[in-house]
């Protein structure tokens, strides 16, 4: 592992009423593991009375259909590469094998897990992990996760 951090954002994506949406995927070059250190959602909803949406940290087996989505490094002046890759926005959604976390977020706030150094959740070579949201209403959710290499 090169301590090589990097961060997937991907700008506001739109949930749908009772529809779970991965909104991050990010995926371990083969043979390499990968650390998340943090990740977030923050949603942009105008209802005080908005029931929660569902947020999840999910082990997924395929690809699904998503946009690319290129990691930006932390650090831009080190010269490694990131060997990882990562994708946004399903549209046909992944499979999904195992919920690892799941959490419930007000629609008009945010979230974010930066965990403590040795807690990290690791991403096994070729592997990948992603984000999921359910929002009971129409919401726009803004994901990030920094991972590191």
């Amino acid at each position: 592992m090169a301590g090589l951090e990097f961060i997937l954002r991907q700008g506001e994506i739109a949930l749908v009423a009772a529809t779970a949406k991965t909104v991050l995927q990010a995926v371990a070059p083969a043979n390499h593991r990968v650390k998340i250190k943090e990740w977030g959602v923050f949603f942009d909803g105008t209802s005080v009375t908005g029931e929660p949406v569902v947020v999840q940290i999910i082990k997924q087996t395929t690809a699904g259909t998503m946009s690319a989505l290129t990691p930006t490094k932390r650090d831009s002046s080190l010269p490694e590469t990131v060997l990882s890759t990562a994708q946004h926005t399903a549209t046909v959604e992944p499979t999904t094998t195992d919920i690892i976390d799941e959490i419930e977020v007000h629609p008009q706030a945010g979230y974010e897990k930066i965990f403590p150094l040795g807690s990290e959740l690791w991403i096994p070579g070729g592997e990948r992990r992603a984000i999921r949201c359910t929002a009971p209403a129409n919401v726009n959710v803004n994901a990030k996760m920094v991972c590191e290499e």
